[in-house]
Parts: C-alpha cells; structure tokens; sequence
C-alpha cells in the first residue's frame, strides 16, 4: 500500500505542475508594499530575495513545505507510535489517507499546509516550560499573517496540543493561565486586523499594476483576475458561498463516504480516548473535537472551499490523536488489525483514492 501511494503521489504531482498556480502566485507577489495587508507575508518573504517573481518559483516553494511536512509526520508517528508492523496500518491509513498528504499535493501553493507543519512541529518539540504556549501563539501570529482564516482552520488544533500537553501535564497557575489568555488576546486581535483593516484601499488598477511590475512575464494577466481577494469584505465572501451553497451541499455525501472509509482510524482513536486514565481528559479531549469541527462549520459558512476544509479538519483529527496518545492511559489499546479483511479492503480503497480536491469532491 505505501508503494502504490508513493506512485499515486508522484502522479498527482505531474498532474498538478500542468495547472497554472492562479491564486498560490499571487500570493508570492502580494507584499506589505501598500502597508499592513492580509495574506501578504509569503510575497513579503519571496520580496526580500526576489524583485521579480516567476510562475514557476510557486512549485519549488510548495514543493518544499510538502517535503518538510510529510518528513516531520514520518518523524512524529515513529516517535509517538513506532513504525513496527503493529502500527503500520495506522500510519497507512493517516500518511495514505487522500485528506492528507496526497491532497496536500493536490493543492501545492495553497496556505493549508503551513498549519499542518506549524502544529506537527509543536507535537514534536518538549512541552515542558512556558516557552511552549509562547511558541504556539508565535506560531500562530504566522499563521495569521499568512492567511488570516487559519484562526479557524489550524489555531484550534494548536491550541488543544497546548492544552493536551502542557496544561494538562503542568497543571493550571496564575503564570501560565494569564500567558495563555495573553497568546489568545494578542492571536485575535492580529485576527481581526487582518479581518476589517488588511484589506486593500487603493484602486483596483494601482493594486494589479503593482502586482505585474512584480511579474517576470506582466503579459501573464490571466493571474490579475483574482486579486479581487484582497479587496472583498467579510459580507461578500459570505455572499459568494451561500449563492454556491445548493451545488456544493450535493459534494456533503461524498465527504461522508470518505470520512466513512477512514472507519478503523476513527475506531482507533475512540478507544483511545476511552482508555484514558482521567475522566476530565476524556471530556477535555471530546471538547477538544468539537471545539475544532465548529471552527470548520463556521468555515463552510464563510469560504466554499469545502473540499480542503473536510480534508484539514481530517488532518486536526489526526494531529489530536497523536496529542491524545502522549496523555496517561489505564490500558493498551489494540492497534488496527491486519487480519481483519475489511480493514484491508477499506485501506487498498483509501490508497488508491489520489485526492480529494479543492472545492468540490474529485
């Protein structure tokens, strides 16, 4: 199965290089130029090195963050599980599943994965001090300036591997307690700002004439034709997504049959919960869950991008559970079965599925 995912990987990637990265390039090109702006702070890194940017720099950049990130999950899953046949079901159905990895080469230039890494680096570092919870909210503070909607999509899930590793092991004091309300403070007023105050006020013409002084090809002004993005209010991204509402609502029972294929991964991680030794971390780990699923349904409220947001709500579950492995439990849990011939089938399915998609399923 880990081979015919490697061939299905190699294979999304040659397909993904044939499409021209519309809006993952501008955000290469989109800088602080005009002041504070939303989305900017890649295109404000690339500027440092480059006063033009080309089209094919967005694949190189991408292609990177996927290759850290899938190097970081292999490193974290041997640390948290071991790679040893007993659990290598497990790591097949997360690294193979079309949520993870394989979507994340779907949707190479996208800003996603950056919240993936940021929250698989903190399941690897100690969590031992205070300079934990500072590190999570620095991360997030990136997060947000890379793209402000990771408030929903990834800050949640940092904020329960803080909770499930740090403040569960430490304990609750009044030092801790105000940094952390501190983080939260300081994480949601960059959001907001992002939000009501990142958007750009100078002419649509001054802005995309900016936009192709930084191009290596200016001719290229099919890519000008999202840069509307950094001009929409809240009010109409909502607009857009309820009119899309109906058509994308058909996608819904696709997503449940994918989730649904992933059945022996969700089996795994409830008995793990239950064989927590503390009840309050049980409730605190159930809390944790639905805490991070609202924070996506507020997403497909706002953002019809539904297709990477059920595959980066996948991706938290699997991040939690790796959170939820390090806490104390009163027994082992079996891990997936080999000699279970659903197990297999659903696994051969999972791994041949190559991607999930962007918007709608496929």
């Amino acid at each position: 199965m880990l081979v015919v995912n490697a061939a299905v990987l190699v294979g999304v990637f040659l397909y993904k290089i044939r499409l021209p990265p519309y809006v993952p390039y501008l955000h290469l090109l989109v800088d602080y130029h005009f002041g504070f702006t939303k989305r900017a702070l890649i295109g404000a890194i690339v500027a440092l090195f480059a006063a033009k940017v080309p089209v094919w720099l967005v694949f190189p950049i991408a292609g990177a963050a996927w290759l850290v990130t899938a190097g970081l999950f292999v490193l974290l899953f041997r640390r948290t599980f071991g790679l040893d046949d007993a659990h290598m079901p497990l790591f097949v159905f997360m690294v193979g599943s079309p949520f993870f990895l394989k979507n994340f080469m779907f949707t190479l230039g996208h800003f996603d994965i950056y919240g993936c890494a940021a929250a698989i680096c903190l399941l690897l570092v100690p969590a031992g001090s205070i300079a934990f919870v500072m590190l999570a909210a620095f991360f997030s503070i990136i997060l947000i300036l890379i793209h402000h909607i990771h408030l929903l999509m990834y800050v949640p899930t940092i904020a329960v591997i803080v909770v499930l590793r740090y403040y569960l092991a430490q304990g609750v004091n009044r030092q801790n307690l105000l940094t952390g309300i501190a983080a939260i403070a300081a994480v949601s007023l960059l959001f907001l700002a992002a939000q009501f105050y990142g958007a750009m006020t100078i002419p649509q013409d001054e802005f995309a004439g900016y936009l192709k002084s930084r191009m290596t090809d200016p001719s290229r002004i099919e890519f000008l034709q999202f840069s509307n993005v950094w001009y929409q209010p809240l009010s109409q991204e909502l607009h857009d997504t309820w009119a899309r509402m109906p058509s994308n609502l058909l996608g819904l029972p696709v997503f449940a049959l994918l989730i649904w294929l992933h059945a022996p991964l969700w089996r795994y991680f409830s008995e793990l919960v239950r064989s927590l030794s503390e009840q309050l971390h049980r409730r605190i780990v159930v809390a944790a869950v639905v805490m991070v699923s609202a924070g996506y349904l507020v997403m497909f409220a706002i953002v019809f991008d539904y297709s990477r947001w059920v595959s980066n709500w996948a991706v938290c579950m699997f991040l939690i559970l790796h959170a939820v492995k390090t806490l104390p439990a009163s027994k082992l849990v079996a891990p997936i079965s080999t000699d279970d011939k659903k197990n297999n089938i659903l696994g051969w399915i999972v791994t041949l599925i190559p991607r999930v998609g962007i918007v709608r399923p496929f």
